[in-house]
Protein backbone atom coordinates (compact mmCIF):
# COMPACT_ATOMS: atom_id res chain seq x y z
CA UNK A 1 0.00 0.00 0.00
CA UNK A 2 1.26 3.49 -0.84
CA UNK A 3 2.19 5.83 1.97
CA UNK A 4 -0.40 8.27 3.20
CA UNK A 5 2.15 11.03 3.83
CA UNK A 6 4.45 13.21 1.79
CA UNK A 7 6.59 16.24 2.42
CA UNK A 8 6.30 19.53 0.62
CA UNK A 9 8.20 22.76 0.98
CA UNK A 10 6.82 26.09 -0.11
CA UNK A 11 10.13 27.46 -1.36
CA UNK A 12 11.55 30.97 -0.80
CA UNK A 13 10.09 32.25 -4.08
CA UNK A 14 6.61 31.16 -2.96
CA UNK A 15 7.02 32.98 0.36
CA UNK A 16 8.49 36.09 -1.32
CA UNK A 17 5.55 36.27 -3.75
CA UNK A 18 3.06 36.13 -0.87
CA UNK A 19 1.57 32.84 -2.04
CA UNK A 20 1.64 30.81 1.20
CA UNK A 21 -2.11 31.19 1.71
CA UNK A 22 -3.11 30.55 -1.90
CA UNK A 23 -0.94 27.47 -2.31
CA UNK A 24 -1.94 26.08 1.10
CA UNK A 25 -5.61 26.60 0.23
CA UNK A 26 -5.18 24.70 -3.04
CA UNK A 27 -3.37 21.88 -1.25
CA UNK A 28 -6.27 21.50 1.18
CA UNK A 29 -8.89 21.81 -1.55
CA UNK A 30 -7.13 18.94 -3.36
CA UNK A 31 -7.85 16.72 -0.36
CA UNK A 32 -4.51 16.81 1.45
CA UNK A 33 -4.53 17.22 5.23
CA UNK A 34 -1.72 19.25 6.74
CA UNK A 35 -0.40 17.28 9.74
CA UNK A 36 2.72 19.41 10.34
CA UNK A 37 3.72 22.88 9.17
CA UNK A 38 6.28 25.54 10.09
CA UNK A 39 7.87 28.70 8.78
CA UNK A 40 11.66 28.41 8.85
CA UNK A 41 14.78 29.66 7.15
CA UNK A 42 17.34 27.11 6.04
CA UNK A 43 21.03 27.78 6.42
CA UNK A 44 23.37 26.72 3.63
CA UNK A 45 24.31 23.73 5.81
CA UNK A 46 20.70 22.61 6.41
CA UNK A 47 19.74 23.15 2.76
CA UNK A 48 22.85 21.24 1.67
CA UNK A 49 22.00 18.41 4.04
CA UNK A 50 18.44 18.19 2.79
CA UNK A 51 19.48 18.16 -0.87
CA UNK A 52 22.59 16.02 -0.30
CA UNK A 53 21.33 13.47 -2.83
CA UNK A 54 22.01 16.12 -5.52
CA UNK A 55 25.49 17.08 -4.24
CA UNK A 56 27.30 15.85 -7.39
CA UNK A 57 24.89 17.53 -9.80
CA UNK A 58 25.87 20.81 -11.45
CA UNK A 59 22.87 22.69 -10.01
CA UNK A 60 23.57 21.76 -6.36
CA UNK A 61 25.28 25.04 -5.42
CA UNK A 62 22.55 27.18 -6.95
CA UNK A 63 19.86 25.05 -5.30
CA UNK A 64 21.43 25.41 -1.85
CA UNK A 65 21.91 29.14 -2.34
CA UNK A 66 18.29 29.57 -3.42
CA UNK A 67 16.81 27.42 -0.66
CA UNK A 68 18.76 29.38 1.98
CA UNK A 69 17.92 32.78 0.44
CA UNK A 70 14.74 33.33 2.44
CA UNK A 71 12.06 31.70 4.56
CA UNK A 72 10.30 28.53 3.44
CA UNK A 73 7.36 26.49 4.70
CA UNK A 74 7.84 22.74 5.05
CA UNK A 75 4.67 20.68 5.57
CA UNK A 76 3.79 17.04 6.02
CA UNK A 77 0.67 16.19 4.06
CA UNK A 78 -1.61 13.20 4.44
CA UNK A 79 -3.85 11.62 1.82
CA UNK A 80 -4.25 8.22 0.19
CA UNK A 81 -1.48 7.81 -2.42
CA UNK A 82 0.02 11.08 -1.16
CA UNK A 83 3.38 11.02 -2.97
CA UNK A 84 2.12 10.30 -6.49
CA UNK A 85 -1.00 12.44 -6.14
CA UNK A 86 0.98 15.40 -4.85
CA UNK A 87 3.59 15.15 -7.62
CA UNK A 88 0.78 15.26 -10.20
CA UNK A 89 -0.88 18.13 -8.32
CA UNK A 90 2.22 20.37 -8.34
CA UNK A 91 3.24 19.68 -11.95
CA UNK A 92 6.53 19.14 -13.73
CA UNK A 93 9.73 20.63 -12.29
CA UNK A 94 9.97 22.83 -15.38
CA UNK A 95 6.91 25.09 -15.21
CA UNK A 96 6.90 25.37 -19.01
CA UNK A 97 6.19 21.62 -19.11
CA UNK A 98 3.72 21.56 -16.19
CA UNK A 99 0.09 20.77 -16.90
CA UNK A 100 -2.33 23.68 -16.87
CA UNK A 101 -3.80 24.35 -13.43
CA UNK A 102 -0.91 22.83 -11.50
CA UNK A 103 0.92 24.88 -8.85
CA UNK A 104 4.07 25.20 -10.94
CA UNK A 105 2.24 26.08 -14.15
CA UNK A 106 0.32 28.80 -12.34
CA UNK A 107 3.05 30.31 -10.15
CA UNK A 108 6.62 29.17 -10.96
CA UNK A 109 9.11 31.23 -12.95
CA UNK A 110 11.77 28.67 -13.84
CA UNK A 111 13.19 25.21 -13.20
CA UNK A 112 15.37 26.69 -10.45
CA UNK A 113 12.65 28.77 -8.83
CA UNK A 114 9.66 26.47 -9.10
CA UNK A 115 7.67 27.44 -5.99
CA UNK A 116 7.31 24.05 -4.34
CA UNK A 117 9.05 20.79 -3.44
CA UNK A 118 7.32 17.42 -3.37
CA UNK A 119 8.84 14.12 -2.25
CA UNK A 120 9.53 11.74 -5.12
CA UNK A 121 9.08 8.42 -3.33
CA UNK A 122 7.56 6.92 -0.20
CA UNK A 123 11.03 6.31 1.25
CA UNK A 124 12.17 9.88 0.60
CA UNK A 125 8.92 11.27 1.99
CA UNK A 126 9.59 9.59 5.33
CA UNK A 127 13.24 10.71 5.45
CA UNK A 128 12.43 14.26 4.34
CA UNK A 129 9.62 14.62 6.88
CA UNK A 130 11.99 13.52 9.64
CA UNK A 131 14.55 16.10 8.47
CA UNK A 132 12.15 18.94 9.32
CA UNK A 133 9.82 17.59 12.02
CA UNK A 134 10.12 15.66 15.26
CA UNK A 135 7.38 13.17 16.13
CA UNK A 136 5.91 15.63 18.65
CA UNK A 137 5.37 18.21 15.89
CA UNK A 138 3.21 15.90 13.78
CA UNK A 139 -0.51 15.79 14.50
CA UNK A 140 -1.38 12.11 14.57
CA UNK A 141 -5.13 12.29 14.05
CA UNK A 142 -7.02 15.27 12.66
CA UNK A 143 -10.43 13.64 12.63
Amino acid sequence: MATNRTLTILKPDCVKKGLIGEVTKRIQEAGFKIVAMKLTRLTEATAGGFYDVHRERPFFGELVEFMSSGPCVPMILEKDNAVADFRAFIGATNPAEADEGTIRADFADSVGENIIHGSDSDENAAMEAAYFFSQSEVVANLD
